[in-house]
């Protein structure tokens, strides 16, 4: 009987949204969350579809214990191959050798902490790993992520034949929204369909590129979904206009600290994201991260800059070879400077006038965490591969 009257509470649930067509729920006015680019923890960069409970319940633990929670990190995100059967009533359930526990026992557990808890699905019959996706169970399992405590789902665009984007997530959309629980709406369609241009008011972030790989710029030929750090970052950087608090271009998650990239890319790596407005979301094993890994994850300053409320992304002002200038505004009329170099060899990079800003300024080095001279222009010796990033702040 208690499964009959769920049942029947995810039909009451789905009855109000067939009235409505796709573009009036495109229409709605924005859910209000995510007025910052949303920052956490993903398992599936490092874990893919070995995730259990207890991978998950460290990642709470090493986030509170390594001061990532306190520098901003909130969402600690299962991704694939959670999933069990379905019920004999249709409602998802959670594989019982790896969560034995159940879905709602490990939210609470992250919430114990001082986390959110956010979950994966996908808009396919079957998500990329196989189990089985949200494809006509939209509101039944939205009704089960509240239920559980859930903050932020992920939802991936595997095994979808010819559905149309639009219809699908935002139909999630609204399942979600029926809830009454405040959910984080991660869209991850890889771009395909350009969510930038009609999912303002739909999700809170977009994916806007295929599946990052750990590499800087090398393709991995065994895999054509992987992309090279810098493929994503080309992707992003010309959608810059569309992002906004509560909106925002995703180039996927972070890999700094699994292994395939030197120090100097990863730093690159994390500061061209925080450049970008984009989520910072961890997909290292932080339960086991080494010094170098956590001093680039846990740089306040760099996230500052990611974090800063006027919430306008950063983009390549000039360029020339590998050199580049990036610059992002910022609250109050600072700017944040990224000089990168992409070359294989150290590059003197600089920032005109012009790019910086004419005004008598504060300069502050976010990497080597220092006060600088002002000179009216920026200049550095960049290591390569590597960047030299400042916050310039007109006095």
């Amino acid at each position: 009987m208690r499964l009959l009257l769920l049942w029947l509470a995810a039909f009451t649930l789905t009855a109000p949204a067939l009235a409505e067509t796709t573009q009036e729920i495109v229409n709605k006015a924005p859910n209000g969350l995510a007025q910052t680019p949303p920052m956490g923890w993903n398992s599936w960069n490092r874990f893919a579809c070995s995730v259990n409970e207890k991978i998950i319940r460290d990642a709470a633990d090493a986030m509170v214990a390594s001061g990532m929670r306190d520098a901003g990190y909130q969402y600690v995100v299962i991704d694939d191959c959670w999933h069990g059967p379905r019920d004999a009533n249709g409602f998802i359930t959670a594989d019982p050798q790896k969560f034995p526990s159940g879905i709602k026992a490990l939210a609470d557990y992250v919430h114990a902490r001082g986390l959110k808890f956010g979950i994966y699905s996908d808009a396919g019959r079957f998500t990329c790993g196989g189990r089985p996706g949200s494809q006509g169970h939209e509101y039944q399992d939205a009704l089960s992520y509240a239920r559980w405590g859930v903050d932020y789902l992920k939802y991936d665009w595997c095994n979808t034949g010819d559905r149309n984007a639009q219809e699908a997530y935002a139909l999630m959309a609204d399942a979600l929204r029926q809830t009454g629980r405040p959910i984080v709406f991660s869209m991850c369609e890889w771009g395909t369909a350009k969510p930038w241009l009609w999912a303002k008011n739909v999700g809170n972030l977009w994916r806007t590129t295929g599946d990052i790989w750990d590499s800087f710029s090398a393709k991995d030929k065994a895999h054509d979904w992987a992309h090279p750090m810098l493929e994503n970052v080309d992707s992003n950087e010309p959608l810059w206009p569309h992002a906004g608090p509560g909106h925002w271009n995703d180039p996927d998650m972070l890999e700094v600290g699994n292994g395939g990239m030197t120090i100097a890319e990863y730093r690159s790596h994390f500061s061209l994201w925080a450049m970008m407005a984009a989520p910072l979301i961890a997909g290292n094993d932080i339960a086991s991260m080494d010094a170098a890994t956590r001093s680039i994850l846990l740089n306040k300053e760099v996230i500052a800059v990611d974090q800063d409320a006027l919430g306008v992304q950063g983009r390549r002002v000039s360029q020339a070879g590998g050199q580049e200038v990036w610059v992002k505004p910022l609250s109050g009329g600072a700017k944040a400077v990224l000089l990168f170099n992409r070359g294989d060899q150290p590059a003197t990079i600089l920032a005109s006038a012009d790019e910086v800003g004419r005004k008598k300024a504060k300069v502050r080095d976010l990497w080597a965490h220092r006060d600088l001279r002002w000179s009216g222009s920026l200049k550095a010796i960049v290591e390569p591969h590597g960047v030299a990033m400042f916050t310039v702040t007109p006095l």
